[in-house]
């Protein structure tokens, strides 16, 4: 077989980097990516991003040149980026996770070694997940209101990264933090009034780095993973964090758990939202809901 025609029967794949995503450098990428993609089978090609926005740009592009398969290298931002950009069409995602929480490679058990990660895609194993939508945006793990949303803002405008970085934002903000008044209506049927530290719409079952806010969350059920926690003190702090990581938050007598299709929160003023970890300001008025199984993943 020449090597045209091998090149041509081959399935395209693009690689797209995000340089400044997590802790570590991204120098051995390209070295790893290279000797470790089942060449038989992928005509491999890598791009850098150089702003955010660059994922959906560069993507639309390759979709028009016969592209159908892209892997966000980066954390869950990348992965927010590139997943958007391929919502709803014949198209699928990889993720080599290198970034701070990695929630959604976490959720699918993708590994975080980039090698074992890489070798998960030789295998193109693909499947069709749910993605949530926050006033017209598309975010794949978790997105909410609250003290999450607050110290996704502040960490957002710190110039060091990971997640101990983060725990020194959120512990030095919490002592004075105060917590919202919120109405919010699930389903067009429940409607509640509440005063929360937080509230989470959960498609994953957890935020990244293992700290799981909805560990029953399942990924394929076209519902949302709802969680309400209610204002707590210093002295509750350290166990509701254990129960984070020990996936046994939702047993916590402070958090109000439920299922639903699509949740509408209202609050006073316009205020930061997270979603995959970014923080965004949005009007005072947010809409959440679901897809089920609009995006194709290759998973283990």
């Amino acid at each position: 077989m020449s090597d045209f025609t091998s090149k041509t029967t081959r399935k395209k794949i693009l690689f797209i980097v995000n340089p400044i995503s997590g802790t570590r450098g991204k120098e051995s990428i390209l070295h790893t990516i290279n000797k470790t993609v089942d060449t038989e089978i992928f005509d491999i090609e890598i791009l850098f991003t150089r702003k955010k926005g660059d994922a959906q740009q560069i993507i639309t592009e390759k979709i028009a040149e016969g592209y159908k398969y892209f892997v966000a290298v980066g954390g869950d931002g990348t992965v927010n980026e590139v997943g958007s950009a391929i919502v709803n069409t014949e198209c699928a995602m990889g993720i080599i996770p290198l970034g701070s929480g990695n929630g959604l490679a976490r959720h699918l058990k993708i590994p975080l070694d980039a090698a074992k990660a890489i070798q998960v895609i030789n295998k193109l194993k693909i499947e069709a997940i749910d993605y949530g939508i926050v006033n017209g945006l598309p975010f794949f793990c978790t997105c909410g209101v609250g003290f999450d949303a607050h110290i996704g803002y502040r960490f957002a405008k710190e110039k060091g990264r990971g997640f101990f970085n983060y725990v020194k934002v959120a512990l030095s903000d919490f002592i004075w933090y105060k917590p919202k008044k919120y109405k919010v209506k699930i389903d067009d049927a429940q409607k509640m009034k509440v005063r929360a530290f937080l509230i989470t719409c959960a498609n994953a079952s957890q935020y990244g780095n293992n700290a799981y806010i909805a560990p029953n969350a399942d990924i394929q059920d076209g519902l949302l993973d709802i969680a309400i926690m209610s204002p707590i003190n210093l002295l509750q702090a350290p166990a509701i964090g254990a129960m984070l990581f020990t996936r046994t938050i939702n047993k916590s007598t402070v958090l109000q758990t439920g299922k639903a299709h699509k949740v509408v929160i209202k609050r006073k003023r316009e205020d930061v939202v997270h979603f995959d970890g970014e923080p965004i300001i949005m009007d005072r008025k947010i809409k959440i809901s679901v897809i089920n199984k609009g995006l194709k993943v290759i998973v283990p």
